[in-house]
C-alpha cells in the first residue's frame, strides 16, 4: 500500500496489478486534497491509511483501475466503501459525475500514460 507522491507509468502500475489480481489495482483517492493511495487487498485498507493520514472520509472514493485497458474503462467506479446514502451516493458506484471528473483528474495527475 502506497500513497503516491510521484507520478507511475502504466507499465509500473500493471506490473503492480499482477502481484495481487492480475490485471487491476485497487485504489482510493481523497477528492479535497487531490491524493491518490493504490495497491491494496481492499479499498478499505486504503482508505483506513488515507484516514490515518488525515484524510476526511466524506472525501474518500474507491476505484479500480486497469492499466492495460484505454479509454474511460481505464477506471472502474466500483467499491464498497463508496455506499453513502448521506451523501446521495447508494451505490458502489461513483453517482456523481463531477466526483467521477475529479477523479479522473487526480489519477491523471499521477499516471503517465
Amino acid at each position: 500500500m502506497i500513497i503516491l507522491k510521484d507520478k507511475l507509468t502504466v507499465q509500473q502500475l500493471s506490473d503492480m496489478a499482477a502481484e495481487i489480481y492480475g490485471d487491476m489495482i485497487k485504489a482510493v483517492v481523497d477528492v479535497r486534497e487531490g491524493i491518490l493511495a493504490i495497491d491494496a487487498d481492499l479499498h478499505s485498507d486504503l482508505e483506513r491509511m488515507l484516514l490515518e493520514n488525515g484524510s476526511r472520509q466524506e472525501d474518500l472514493w474507491g476505484f479500480n483501475i486497469y492499466p492495460e485497458v484505454e479509454g474511460d474503462d481505464f477506471i472502474e467506479f466500483d467499491s464498497l466503501i463508496n455506499i453513502r446514502p448521506r451523501q446521495n451516493n447508494h451505490s458502489r458506484g461513483v453517482e456523481d459525475e463531477s466526483i467521477q471528473l475529479r477523479i479522473r483528474e487526480i489519477v491523471d495527475n499521477f499516471v503517465i500514460r
